[in-house]
């Protein structure tokens, strides 16, 4: 099972680093959403079942300025599974590899990017989404153009979801009962917008299933709201269900991963000028995190005082961390002793510099023009979205 999405290193204040694009943030400023300019990173890790904060990262690619993210990321995630099939980790008879990510993805686009490849895609979205149903059968004897679309499926309106096809309820600790509700045979009603300019002809109709899953309560006492997941596939069991809700909670040990990348690995510490720079260290932390992970049956539980303990197959990455200093020096090191250097002159004291550094702006999707006029804004209700 693989997991993707987007991390951004955020450089407020790198005016001279280039190829800065304004990235989202949550929580930031009186819990307020400001972009941040930064350079956006799209990870890719493989997750393991069960509870765990541990992830193996497989692949990092920043994205350009102008460049849509399921895209890249189907790029980047075909070059992975080839690569796995040609190492030989995936094989004809092997179950296909299930890719889970959020909402910030457009899944139906990132399903039909990869559709000749054996992968499944799983991907939550938003609540105010309005879907289509498969077409009905045609009547004998009926004119005019067949549709390509049927009935709404809005996500807020109860009244047009029907009787489910599927649905289960599981009683789980965290949580209490969660149900599962699945209709089949759901799809966008695409246009020749934003990703899909560029298609010609006939937009294709993306199937899949819907799942609405509901819990009793939240850990944290706040109320709870129901999550929306699009299935690349259709005809989905009761065990299918169940396998993918819980496969999407699953989702989540990336966000651990990269809460240590930046908190204890140190990932944006540097006052990196530039992007190519900043692409070679962030494979740098990608390694120091696979060491971590081999090193993960020989390290000791140094806990805290007020930490519980764990068994040794259950140390989180932080801990594993703690005692990996006790097992650097026994263990090879391939490279070489540093070899030691004194920094340059620098320029004079005094002298003036006559080479300032080129300075660039951050890359924004659209730039208002100056020369129209602005028009006082209408106070018609905002169109619900159809797509």
């Amino acid at each position: 099972m693989l997991a993707a999405d987007i991390t951004c290193w955020l450089r407020p204040s790198a005016h001279t680093s280039p190829q800065r694009i304004l990235c989202h943030t949550y929580g930031r400023g009186k819990d307020q959403h400001i972009p941040v300019p930064g350079w956006p990173y799209s990870v890719i890790c493989a997750l393991e079942t069960g509870r765990s904060s541990w992830t193996a990262p497989l692949d990092a690619l920043r994205l350009a300025p102008g460049d849509d993210a399921a895209t890249v990321t189907a790029g980047q995630m075909r070059e992975l599974v080839e690569r796995l099939m040609a190492a030989g980790q995936w094989k004809d008879d092997d179950p296909e590899i299930l890719i889970v990510v959020d909402a910030g993805y457009d899944v139906p686009r990132l399903a039909f990017l990869l559709k000749d490849l054996p992968v499944q895609v799983l991907g939550r979205m938003r609540s105010d989404r309005v879907l289509r149903r498969a077409v009905p059968p045609r009547e004998p004897g009926a004119r005019g153009r067949p549709p390509r679309h049927g009935g709404e499926f809005v996500f807020g309106d109860p009244t047009t979801w029907n009787t489910p096809d599927a649905q289960t309820v599981t009683a789980t600790r965290l949580y209490g009962t969660a149900t599962a509700r699945a209709w089949n045979r759901l799809h966008p009603r695409l246009t020749h917008r934003s990703a899909w300019t560029a298609q010609l002809g006939a937009l294709p109709v993306i199937e899949g299933t819907v799942i609405r899953l509901q819990v009793e309560y939240l850990p944290s006492g706040a109320t709870p709201k129901p999550v929306w997941l699009w299935w690349s596939e259709t005809d989905a069991t009761t065990a299918d269900i169940d396998r993918l809700w819980q496969a999407f909670l699953r989702r989540f040990d990336i966000e651990h991963t990269f809460r240590l990348f930046k908190q204890t690995l140190g990932w944006t510490c540097p006052k990196i000028r530039t992007p190519e720079a900043a692409d070679r260290w962030t494979w740098l932390i990608l390694a120091v995190f696979t060491q971590l992970r081999l090193a993960r049956p020989l390290a000791a539980d140094l806990r805290r005082p007020w930490e519980k303990p764990v068994p040794p197959d259950r140390l989180t990455p932080a801990r594993v961390r703690r005692d990996f200093r006790h097992l650097r020096p026994k263990a090879a090191c391939p490279a070489g002793a540093p070899k030691p250097s004194r920094p340059g002159p620098g320029r004079p004291p005094g002298r003036r510099n006559n080479q300032p550094t080129a300075r660039y702006d951050v890359h924004t999707v659209r730039k208002p023009d100056p020369t129209k006029r602005h028009t006082t804004k209408t106070t018609t209700p905002r169109p619900r979205r159809t797509g």
